[in-house]
């Protein structure tokens, strides 16, 4: 079955054809460095982490590259608080952000470049576009003419008459209202951040000294939010590149002002599929940062576990609303509390000297197959993490029956359906099956365990039975399954 895809260009599911057959040039807009993540975002990188893992596993060769925007007035306004200038702040919760991303089992993109390192790329395709007779300057600033490219909102389905002023710049200085800009003069004035300012922030005179500029054709100053992005895609991938990702909000203006700014300095489509992940809601409204309604990513992982926010991420297609409240955690962690046992009984089924050579459950043998194709149906369905899950959870199903209708097990199926648990789940999902959680995590368990059964030892020695019973009882909740022997006690997850 061919991967189709949910395309905002032309508002069709269509079938994904790369330029190249055997690699993806795919670009993510990423965070304004400007606030702690919270799981809004997370739901993005989510998703598209499980596009790029998907796509691999289809035999692409991905090329995955997601910018930290770290020049905004955003960041300025935080000066004070997290930091001592924009560049510090930014710093802040740049690395904030790669926390972040590695709590959350992301695979890694491969390159995330920053605006601040990306100046003379951004002079360059904004000389382009002036040389082009696409951009004006004025008054040491430089605007985008939307009236000099025809196809100008495509993206989002409007036309230049019923677009309103973009920004806040100074209106006499542009040629048409939804001119935006490229290149702004000097660097950021109190009135730009007072809006996004905190009590524990720097005076805004103060905090605005800090802001970074840079010297240009047109003087000293700052570059445009909508610049920055196409500079750095076709820095780290090429002019035109298959697929763009960003947040629904993103769609306009800063979607349509990439394409626009992109085709006209190239003359080429600057990217074949345009793909928007819903905004995560809570009580109603979008998870924002300027609404005070998030949930921060790594007070969430410190909650609930990666594994859990990831199934609740996953639980909704990335075209599909997706709410965010304690029903659906607690959803969540059932389906990862039913994944996870699952895939542990059949484990623990597959090693037991009871899983036979030349025992065959048919049953089970075709729901591994029936999984296999369900879950390679949804993800090429437009990503549906959804259905994915669910086949995940079929495949649950599957095993339990098997496991809890025989004494005699078949090792064959019990084997598939370990490995579509560790490929799907594990692989494809990013969840914590197999090994995912790294050697070292095994070892310390390990050590964990041991102690445990160090402790209730103890206990037996002592006459307690009953809480060397509650111990062992727990262990075992926990997946550590213990036997004792005449040489002791041992273990095994």
């Amino acid at each position: 079955m061919t991967l189709r895809v949910t395309n905002t260009l032309t508002g069709e599911t269509e079938p994904f054809e790369p330029r190249d057959p055997d690699s993806v040039l795919l670009y993510y807009c990423g965070l304004t460095t400007s606030d702690p993540p919270h799981l809004g975002h997370a739901r993005g990188w989510v998703h598209v982490d499980v596009m790029c893992r998907w796509l691999e596993w289809l035999g692409y060769d991905v090329h995955h590259v997601e910018n930290f925007t770290d020049v905004n007035e955003k960041i300025v306004a935080r000066v004070g608080e997290d930091g001592d200038s924009e560049e510090s702040v930014a710093r802040h919760y740049v690395q904030q952000v790669i926390e972040d991303m590695r709590s959350l089992n992301l695979d890694r993109a491969e390159v995330y470049p920053r605006v601040s390192e990306h100046i003379p790329e951004i002079i360059s395709l904004v000389e382009r576009l002036v040389e082009g007779g696409h951009a004006y300057e004025a008054n040491g600033s430089v605007y985008f003419d939307v009236t000099s490219f025809e196809e100008y909102g495509k993206l989002s389905n409007q036309s230049v008459e019923d677009i309103e002023a973009q920004g806040e710049d100074a209106e006499s200085e542009k040629r048409h209202p939804a001119d935006f800009a490229l290149w702004k003069a000097d660097g950021v004035a109190p009135a730009d951040i007072e809006e996004h300012q905190h009590p524990e922030a720097s005076p805004a005179e103060e905090a605005c000294q800090t802001a970074q500029t840079w010297d240009s054709p047109w003087g000293e100053g700052r570059p445009g939010w909508h610049i920055e992005c196409s500079a750095m895609s076709m820095t780290h991938l090429d002019e035109t590149i298959d697929i763009h990702v960003g947040g629904q909000d993103l769609v306009f203006p800063h979607h349509e002002n990439e394409v626009a700014q992109s085709e006209a300095a190239t003359g080429e489509r600057f990217a074949d599929y345009w793909l928007h992940v819903r905004l995560l809601e809570t009580k109603g409204e979008k998870m924002s940062s300027s609404l005070g309604n998030f949930f921060t990513v790594s007070e969430a992982v410190d909650e609930f576990g990666s594994d859990v926010l990831r199934t609740f991420l996953l639980s909704t297609a990335y075209t599909s609303r997706a709410t965010y409240s304690e029903e659906t955690i607690a959803e969540a962690e059932e389906r990862w509390d039913r994944l996870q046992r699952g895939y542990e009984r059949a484990v623990a089924a597959c090693d037991d000297v009871d899983a036979y050579a030349k025992v065959a459950d048919e049953e089970l043998r075709d729901a591994v197959d029936a999984v296999r194709e369900e879950f390679e149906a949804a993800m090429n369905d437009d990503f549906n993490t959804r259905e994915a899950t669910t086949a995940l959870l079929d495949l649950t199903s599957a095993v339990n029956t098997h496991v809890d209708g025989t004494e005699e097990y078949d090792y064959r199926a019990l084997r598939e359906a370990v490995e579509t648990f560790e490929e799907f789940g594990g692989g494809i999902l990013g969840l914590s099956f197999g090994d995912a959680g790294g050697e070292g995590d095994v070892t310390l368990a390990g050590d964990i365990a041991e102690l445990v059964l160090d402790v209730r030892e103890q206990e037996r020695e002592a006459g307690n039975y009953d809480r060397a019973d509650e111990l062992r009882d727990e262990l075992e909740a926990l997946g550590v399954e213990i036997q004792d022997t005449d040489d002791g006690p041992s273990y095994r997850f």
